[in-house]
């Protein structure tokens, strides 16, 4: 406090700015809460595929041979045979890219030119520059499969 600035305005000033602070934080109305996301069904339902988690994909969603990038989760669920599903982690091994594309049996990134495997997520064509042994294989994620649904295992 200067030597020109009584208390009472100090105080005052004080008192205005947590009045200023409280009302911004003030929730008015009832506004609605956000609807659940939309399954892969498109229901909205927001619904469990019996695997524990919440179904992120339809088996339909996913070709024999190749998969589905799902960019919000952060996966990608391969079909190598059919009925058998497979996760793995969607975030390239080299440099932290999101792989771009499925088909012709790998999880391919755009980034370095990294190909990985639909059966185990290894690596069959490394980054440019490396050597398979080099670069690390796409981590595993856990999916799981009831009737049509495909969850991610929480």
């Amino acid at each position: 406090m200067t030597a020109g600035t009584p208390r009472r305005h100090v105080l005052v000033l004080g008192a205005a700015g947590v009045v200023t602070a409280a009302t911004g934080c003030t929730v008015y109305g009832d506004e609605d809460p956000p609807a659940p996301r939309p399954t892969a069904d498109g229901d909205g339902s927001g619904g469990d595929g019996g695997g524990g988690g919440s179904a992120v994909a339809t088996t339909g969603d996913v070709e024999v041979g190749g998969g589905l990038i799902l960019a919000d989760q952060g996966v990608v669920i391969t079909q190598p045979t059919a009925g058998d599903f497979r996760g793995f982690s969607s975030v390239c091994t080299h440099q932290g890219c999101t792989v771009t594309s499925v088909g012709d049996g790998t999880i391919d990134c755009a980034c370095h030119g990294s190909r990985f495997s639909i059966e185990d997520g290894s690596v069959v064509q490394a980054a440019a520059g490396l050597s398979p042994d080099d670069q690390d294989p796409l981590p595993e994620v856990a999916v799981s499969v009831d009737g049509d649904q495909i969850s991610i295992a929480p």
